[in-house]
């Protein structure tokens, strides 16, 4: 189990790193020990469909608070659970192709996500998740709210720039500062770790582009020279905003999204 579901007998619920029985026909989810109560027969439900090959972050989010697709929260808890004693976690690449292959399983499997853990270089998982999110129509910061971002991290008051960033974020899409949040407490998480050597500066200048991008999908090449600098100080401020800010957003659900 992943993310942590209700037992469909007993009604309590199955909680992370633990084996439990779906249905292959109506996926109805069971602790083992409920097995012999297994309500039947039971009704099919339709194939799930698998994810778009390109959309915006809202297209892969779940139904349900926090939304954060389920392929972020997967490579995040196999990047926490191994990942965080290996130098250079980010920055490091991993094999292109093992990296454009895995994406795409995962998209095609839409929710019903194949296990991480056969991946033997944990470089290619933070590729995926990388791939994925520079992948998405627009960065999470949204074109809209991209100059503002830019702005507010120019203001010299650290205060006041953490004020600034705390109001844009609030007026971020749902799922874009969800999955903000859950990234930025798993990149605090990453920056703490003294084996990975990838502080906050080093973390930022490897996510900048991808979470703050452009202000358009098609940037000129001299929006590309002057932006690139300036997305990674933001990355760097929104890394400096307190951990519990963050938590606001994903809530006390946090703890069955990630083991901490």
């Amino acid at each position: 189990v992943i993310r942590p579901e209700p037992c469909g007998v007993c009604g309590s619920r199955i909680r992370f790193g633990k084996t439990a029985i779906k249905c292959c026909q109506c996926q109805l989810l069971l602790h083992n020990k409920c097995r012999e109560h297994c309500p039947g027969p039971c009704a099919p439900r339709p194939r799930h469909h698998s994810w778009p090959c390109e959309g915006v972050l809202a297209d892969f989010a779940p139904s349900t608070p926090p939304l954060v697709p389920a392929l972020v929260v997967q490579c995040v808890t196999e990047v926490e659970m191994r990942g965080l004693t290996e130098t250079g976690l980010y920055r490091v690449p991993g094999a292109e192709q093992l990296v454009r292959e895995w994406k795409r399983r995962l998209l095609r499997a839409g929710g019903a996500l194949p296990a991480l853990s056969s991946v033997t270089d944990i470089h290619v998982v933070c590729g995926v998740l990388k791939d994925f999110l520079r992948g998405l129509k627009e960065p999470l910061v949204t074109f809209g709210l991209h100059p503002a971002f830019l702005r507010a991290a120019d203001i010299l008051d650290d205060a006041a720039c953490d004020t600034a960033l705390r109001h844009l974020v609030s007026k971020l899409p749902p799922a874009n500062r969800d999955t903000l949040a859950f990234l930025m407490m798993h990149l605090l998480r990453v920056s703490c770790s003294p084996d990975c050597k990838m502080d906050v500066l080093n973390l930022s200048r490897v996510f900048g582009p991808t979470l703050v991008g452009h202000s358009s999908a098609n940037p000129t090449p001299l929006a590309i020279m002057e932006d690139t600098p300036r997305q990674c100080k933001v990355v760097a401020r929104l890394l400096s905003l307190p951990h519990d800010f963050w938590k606001g957003f994903v809530g006390t659900e946090q703890e069955n999204l990630v083991p901490v």
